[in-house]
């Protein structure tokens, strides 16, 4: 049995979790989630102020969706009861960001500021030049955000200059050594 999959998703107070055919809709005091579930392959169940998951079968794509499903729901329930973050860090002489209204700023050492504009279900705070907070009720949206985000100027793995996570680590690689000059 899976160790996530059969573990019950406490409700918590304020929220909602209710299964219509193929879909399961999270509503509490932040807003509102829905995420669709292959109900061939797992039954989800609601009652006595949780909810669990049943798989149908025992084969390996029956175990699978177990623990997804119930992993997800999970993740909904607790974003629309308090918000995902996601930390992200510049380092580098000159790299900085800053907020101009729905658009996040950054100058990352190229000849022009790259703009990003910030979609609607999620926030954005820049509390200094080298610190960029992602905040949402989704956890895959708040994680695709700062995904993007990074991808604009990726740690450079000699210098370590670039935006990375804040709680990633970045091994520097040694440089050129023993080059002979003429």
């Amino acid at each position: 049995m899976s160790k996530i999959g059969k573990r019950p998703i406490p409700i918590p107070e304020g929220v909602t979790v209710r299964v219509e055919d193929d879909r399961v809709i999270v509503e509490g005091p932040l807003g509102k989630l829905e995420t669709r579930y292959e109900p061939e392959f797992v039954e989800i169940e609601v009652a006595d102020g949780e909810v669990r998951v049943h798989r149908k079968g025992d084969r390996a794509v029956f175990r699978a969706r177990h623990g997804l499903y119930r992993a997800l729901i999970a993740n909904m329930v607790r974003g629309v009861k308090e918000k995902w973050e996601r930390r992200l860090l510049i380092q580098g002489l000159g790299y900085k960001a800053r907020m101009e209204g729905k658009t996040l700023v950054m100058e990352l050492g190229f000849s022009h500021p790259v703009r990003f504009p910030v979609p609607d279900d999620v926030e954005i705070e820049v509390p200094d030049n080298n610190t960029i907070i992602v905040r949402g009720i989704d956890k895959q949206r708040v994680g695709q955000v700062a995904a993007d985000i990074r991808k604009f100027r990726p740690p450079d793995p000699y210098h370590g200059k670039g935006i990375r996570y804040a709680d990633e680590v970045v091994r520097l690689r040694p440089g050129k050594a023993g080059v002979k000059t003429g």
